[in-house]
């Protein structure tokens, strides 16, 4: 697989690598296991390096929200892609949630982000996610993003169609206006967003987690119908927070928790099934996904310059087609999964 090569997001005139850069753990988030303290102390300039490493090697997308590290995700990578040419690249930032001082009289920022610390608040109102785009492009030193995702709008399960709507369609007047030229939604799980594209004109959706090598919840009815109403998908969580990347032999997450035996038994089948053809798990998990024909992008997290440059190698790395036969007679992928 390419790991550079270009995929357009529908008619929108934006392209996306087929492997972008994931920007929660840039910022202290988004790992919780034995990483955690490496992740909780990502240096402002070790951020930066990554970033800039990455655009180097040939990686042209790059996604981020207010909610990586409250704000410094964004920050990071504005000092980095604001002194690119800005159609050398692609990015997509969210909303949803306002990042709120937490204490008014005193925005001293607390580290090299020059940020003050903020605390959360969901906001689905177009006033909302107005404040959240402007706040976010500040934070970026940008005019503008390409593609802005609605995030989390089934946070609150009990409330998710009332949010999407309220949200989706502030969105589309955004893109209407030229303010961005791709919306969609970021999101954790596929129902809400397979609702949703039966009653908006979207572009494109980031799923993180429910299409990967350990989990494809989404591949029976998600799948077909974006294709179906050319949506394009991306993928965040790849690896399911840690259980594709790790060591098997040790605790390893699943979706931000503890893995139950279940899915750990399961990833070492597969696995075992890597072993046995000399391919690296990691590679597997990447190159799965970008198979399927409605995924334009897999967009993991780099902790390090040697996890960016992992991650370009398991892109990259040559897979025999009896390994996805072998994952497909020993039932651990379902026969109807795309493979490379």
């Amino acid at each position: 697989m390419n790991p550079f090569e270009k995929v357009s997001i529908g008619e929108t005139g934006i392209e996306v690598t087929r492997l972008g850069l994931g920007g929660a753990p840039l910022a202290g988030m988004a790992a919780f296991d034995e990483d955690y303290e490496n992740y909780l102390n990502r240096s402002f300039t070790e951020a930066l390096e990554i970033i800039q490493s990455a655009y180097k090697k040939g990686i042209r997308y790059f996604d981020t929200a207010p909610l990586y590290g409250v704000g410094r995700s964004e920050v990071r990578y504005g000092r980095i892609l604001s002194q690119l040419p800005r159609d050398s690249f692609s990015l997509s930032t969210k909303a949803s949630r306002l990042l709120v001082p937490e204490d008014p009289e005193s925005l001293d920022p607390y580290s090299e982000d020059g940020i003050p610390k903020y605390k959360v608040e969901f906001d689905f109102s177009a006033a909302g996610l107005q404040r959240s785009l402007e706040a976010s492009m500040e934070r970026l030193h940008l005019d503008s993003t390409d593609i802005l995702f609605l995030h989390d709008s089934d946070f609150f399960p009990e409330d998710a169609e009332r949010n999407s709507i309220e949200g989706l369609n502030a969105l589309l007047k955004l893109r209407d206006s030229g303010v961005v030229k791709a919306i969609g939604m970021g999101v954790n799980h596929w129902e809400t967003p397979a609702s949703m594209i039966k009653q908006f004109d979207l572009d494109v959706i980031l799923l993180a987690g429910r299409y990967t090598l350990l989990d494809q919840t989404s591949l029976p009815e998600f799948m077909p119908l974006c294709l179906e109403r050319g949506v394009k998908v991306v993928i965040g969580g790849p690896y399911n927070s840690g259980i594709l990347a790790r060591d098997l032999n040790k605790p390893v997450t699943f979706d931000y928790e503890l893995a139950p035996k279940k899915l750990v038994d399961k990833a070492r089948k597969i696995k075992a099934v890597c072993d046995r053809h000399q391919i690296d798990l990691k590679a597997a998990a990447l190159q799965f996904i970008i198979a399927h024909p409605a995924i334009a992008s897999a967009i993991p997290g780099s902790a390090s310059l040697e996890e960016l440059e992992e991650n370009i190698r398991m892109a990259q790395q040559e897979i025999p087609s009896d390994l996805w036969a072998e994952l497909k007679s020993k039932k651990l992928i379902p026969d109807e999964a795309p493979t490379p």
